[in-house]
This record gives C-alpha cells, structure tokens and sequence, in this order.
C-alpha cells in the first residue's frame, strides 16, 4: 500500500474581479476579462466548497465526469490558458506604475496547505497576498499538480498505468513550477510567505510525484512477477528520491520556517515503508540464491525490522498502513530464523557485515507546457 498525502490539494481562495481592476481599451478586452473572472470564480467555487450547484449539475456542466478531482482539472484546464495570456500582456508592460497600482487592486489571495499555520490558525484560514500577477499562475499550477496527484491515487487501483503517468504530470507540473516560474517571482515575494512559493517546495514535491510513480510502476513489476533483487532496487530507488525530497525540504526550511510537521513526516513515513519492503525484497533475493546467504538474509530482515519500529508515523491512517507491513514483517522473519535455526544453522550477521542496498531510479517527469490562449488585450494606460 502506499500513503496518501491530500494536503497540497487544501488550497482555498478569495475573489477576483479582473474587470474592475484592469481598465479595458475595447469591447473585445473587456469581454475577455469577464470570462477570465467567470472561469476563475468557477474554480474558486471548487477550491473553496462553495459551489451553490449539485453534484448532478456540476456532472451535466462537465460533460458528464463523475470525479470530483476530474471536475476540477477540467476548470483548471479551461482557466489556466486566459490567464497566461493576461499574464503575457500584462508583463509586455509591467513596468507601467498604472499597471502595478491596478494588479495590487486585485488582492491576489490564497491560503497555504503546507503551511503549519494553517492547522493552528483558529480564526479562519490564513491568506496571504503578493501583489503580482505571477502569484496567481503559480498557485493556479501548484493546485493543478495537487489535483493530479489526486487523481493519479483515484485511478491507482484499477488503471496502473495511467496512475503513473498522472503522477508523472504532476512531477512535471511542479518542476515547471521550480524552476521557471518561482525564480522571477521572488523578488516580490514578502519575508511571511506560503511555502508554495519557495522554488525548492516545488522542487519536494516533483520528487514526491516521481517516488509515487515508481511506486505504481513497482506494483505493475510485483503483478507481471519481476525478480525479487530488481524489485528490491526499484523499491530502493523511492527511498533514494524521498532522500532527495528531505534534502530539498530541508532547504526550504531555510527559506521558510512556517513548514507543515505532516509534510516532513509524510517524505520520512514514506521513505521508511520503501526501505522496509527494499529490504525485504533483498533479503529473499539472497535466500535465493543457496550459497550459504540465509543468515545474511535473516540479518537484514532484523535490522530492517529494528528500524522501521523506530519510524512508526503519528498519523493514524499512516501509522494503521506501517503496523500491517510491520506485523507481515516480523511474521517473515520468525519464518526465517525458524528455517535457519532448524535448517540451515547459518551465523547471522548484523551491523557493518550487511549488504548495503542498491536503488535503481526509472520514473522520469512527463514535462509540463503551458498553453496561452492567443488574444490580443489592450488597455487604458
């Protein structure tokens, strides 16, 4: 099984009202400024839960899809093309003191779902606002990575493949994110900030989506009967990018203090289930090979053993997941220290004599292109 981590998705939003901030040089620009504060209402409905409609029209309205998270995904899909051309004309002229005093009049605002403030924040949710038009794209698309992780866990059960490459698209969605978006956003950025606009929280979470797509990839091999040492390696190729993920996080803790205590213990929860079946994957490996390696085997499922139970998560339904893999577990090893000690009498290692265990890295970003929906804008500067 693999953990679910809905949090990013928990992004919420106050109104925007393109039309009463941008001042409209023609009938054209101005239609366009109410679709594009339409379509952004529609999601902000979504995001937000206060969509006035039933589930049965909002079905109808999408053309008939059932999934919520596929609901949304189309509006986002529907919205994020006008608003990179608004972005796009918008920025021909940022340097126009009219412009910047009508994009702080918008009020850009979002809440953080990685923020620790907004577990503790009694009063309401916590907003904050960066007066630039970038701040909206960039939490538009850290949502719509969100929601493709959430769809990708949908599919999971039924549709192997299609969960990994969802997983796939987001990884691509959030390295976009990282690395050419964040940067120029920097600047107007304020010192109290979401985590979502630090460039290395994008950069946790492309690593996050590409552990997860290995994953499912993993449970396609186990399906199709792939041989136990290749399965422990793919399995320790997750840990390797949850490695990766926890060294990236703890750069941008750096950045920002105001870091979610589940989103740390989600990539260490996380990491430890991988290490866990790595091993026992590698552990069987050895046993099958019947050259005097079954005590190296019942080494490692000890050790294995000792260190997940030092990792056990907080999180109930994370913590009722680590307990079945650790009871399975220990259920393994009282098989093999029975087999050994009747059978084989081999000396069993521990420490520095174990193997180190090797990670093979195969999910790659699927990369993510923004479409622009090509319009010309003209307004009164």
């Amino acid at each position: 099984m693999m953990l679910h981590f809905r949090d990013p998705a928990n992004l919420k939003t106050k109104k925007i009202v393109f039309e009463e901030a941008y001042a409209a040089c023609d009938s054209a620009t101005l239609e366009q400024l109410k679709e594009l504060s339409s379509k952004r209402r529609i999601l902000e409905e979504s995001t937000n839960e206060s969509s006035p409609i039933t589930k049965a029209i909002a079905r109808e309205m999408s053309g008939g899809l059932t999934s919520q998270s596929q609901q949304v995904l189309q509006k986002l899909e529907l919205y994020l093309p006008v608003l990179e051309n608004l972005f796009f004309h918008i920025d021909l002229i940022s340097s126009n003191e009219q412009i910047v005093q009508w994009t702080s009049e918008l009020k850009i605002q979002w809440t953080s779902a990685l923020s620790s403030s907004s577990f503790f924040n009694f009063g309401g949710s916590k907003y904050f606002q960066i007066d630039n038009l970038q701040f909206e794209i960039v939490m538009t698309l850290f949502l719509y990575g969100a929601i493709l992780r959430e769809r990708a866990s949908e599919v999971l059960p039924s549709d192997l493949l299609k969960s990994a490459t969802l997983f796939r698209e987001a990884a691509g969605v959030y390295h976009y994110l990282a690395h050419q978006v964040l940067p120029s956003l920097q600047p107007s950025v304020p010192v109290e900030k979401p985590p979502e606009v630090v460039p290395s929280v994008s950069t946790v979470m492309s690593l996050i989506c590409l552990a997860e797509a290995q994953a499912v990839t993993i449970k396609r091999a186990e399906e199709k009967g792939t041989t136990v040492g290749l399965l422990a390696k793919l399995h320790h190729g997750v840990v390797e990018l949850l490695d990766e993920a926890a060294c990236a996080l703890h750069t941008a803790s750096m950045e920002c203090k105001d870091i979610s205590s589940r989103f740390v213990e989600f990539i260490t929860s996380c990491k430890a289930l991988h290490e866990l079946k790595s091993q026992k994957y590698l552990a069987e490996s050895l046993k099958n090979n019947n050259d005097g390696q079954f005590g190296v085997s019942v080494g490692l499922l000890r050790r294995a053993l000792i260190n997940a139970k030092r990792k056990i998560p907080s999180e109930e339904s994370w913590k009722s997941v680590f307990k079945k893999e650790i009871d399975d577990f220990a259920e393994l090893l009282r098989k093999h220290e029975h087999e050994n000690e009747f059978v084989w009498h081999e000396k069993i290692p521990s420490g520095d004599e174990l193997p180190k265990p090797e990670g093979t890295k195969i999910a790659s970003v699927i990369p993510y292109n923004p479409k622009r929906w090509e319009r010309e804008l003209a307004f009164k500067i």
